[in-house]
């Protein structure tokens, strides 16, 4: 398996030569109205303005015309206050999941000097107690950073303003506008969120997990998934996959031992393994969810160890982590499910 690229991170930098342009809007993905943007796929509008700043470019991140993975670039005037707003659509959406890994790639990618000063939960639009907003500073040393994050139907909803420390009431007021300024229509109506910190309960690992036949239902169930549902669950790491230099936190839900499911979120633009039990309580099957797509892979009797999940993230695994189905999802609700002769 590859690992993504971390997309929110693609626009964390501030170009000292940055000019705000004409918008430009990718007609496939996105509608302009009078004042706003909106995803036409996913039913989600945004402002053209927020606060002080401006609607610069909107276009696709990826497979250009699906519609999956929509993203709108927002500056001031002068350049120096830029934000963006990311709608796409994960096989596995989960706001609390998205607020985490973006946490954890702003720390690795801007240091130590890095500080979270905000964290919690806010309107997005006219919903209340639907958005997870963090705040940070310090990042390059000069940086102010506000991200905030909403579950709406199939869709996650990935907010971003960045400016210097002296241009901080701008970025708040961005960030302000942009959810105050966000419309939802039809399925597309925002989840409840928390904010929660995420604790450790460290579980040792066992013997090492084999292959064994699934006779459950394949993707049937792969993309309503109940757990950790926005914040609302207990979440806790119970270890840690390392992988190179890259490490990859293993989640599960506080106080339930082996008998909650395993998430490994693999990067910040909504890429997860996970290991569900099985129905019958004798194993775990293994599924990967990403924009677009859900790869179910081989069942397990037991879960398999760190190092056994190491070599399914590289790519090394040779014995175990056979794909069996692939669904694919596009962006009107349908599922194209195949089976799979490789990995």
């Amino acid at each position: 398996m590859r690992l993504a690229i971390l997309s929110f991170l693609l626009a964390m930098a501030l170009p000292a030569t940055a000019h705000a342009v004409a918008p430009d809007a990718d007609d496939g993905a996105w509608r302009v109205d009078a004042d706003s943007l909106r995803v036409t796929a996913a039913g989600i509008a945004i402002p053209q303005s927020a606060g002080n700043l401006s609607l610069i470019k909107s276009g696709e991140i990826s497979d250009q015309g699906a519609g999956l993975d929509n993203y709108a670039q927002f500056a001031s005037a002068d350049g120096v206050v830029q934000a963006t707003a990311y709608i796409y659509m994960p096989s596995y959406a989960d706001a609390a999941i998205s607020s985490y890994m973006t946490d954890k790639a702003i720390h690795e990618r801007f240091g130590p000097d890095t500080r979270r000063t905000a964290f919690d939960v806010t309107s997005a639009g006219q919903h209340s107690n639907t958005a997870i907003r963090s705040v940070y500073s310090g990042a390059d040393g000069q940086l102010v950073t506000e991200a905030a994050f909403i579950h709406a139907g199939r869709w996650m909803i990935k907010l971003r303003v960045t400016g210097p420390t002296e241009r901080m009431q701008d970025v708040n007021s961005g960030m302000n506008s942009l959810l105050a300024g966000l419309r939802f229509e039809g399925d597309a109506s925002p989840r409840p969120a928390m904010a929660r910190q995420i604790a450790s309960c460290p579980m040792a690992d066992g013997p090492g997990a084999h292959v064994v036949a699934d006779r459950s239902s394949g993707a049937a169930g792969m993309t309503d998934l109940p757990f950790p549902r926005d914040g609302e669950d207990n979440v806790c790491v119970r270890g840690t996959v390392q992988v190179g230099d890259a490490s990859y936190d293993m989640l599960q839900a506080v106080g339930s031992g082996d008998a909650s499911p395993v998430l490994i979120p693999l990067d910040d633009a909504g890429k997860i393994m996970r290991f569900d039990r099985l129905p019958a309580g004798g194993g775990y099957r293994l599924s990967v969810h990403q924009v677009g797509r859900t790869d179910v892979y081989s069942a397990y009797d037991r879960l398999p160890t760190t190092k056994q999940i190491a070599a399914i993230i590289d790519g090394s695994d040779r014995k175990g982590a056979t794909m069996l189905l692939s669904a694919a999802h596009a962006a009107d609700g349908r599922v194209t499910v195949s089976k799979q002769a490789n990995r």
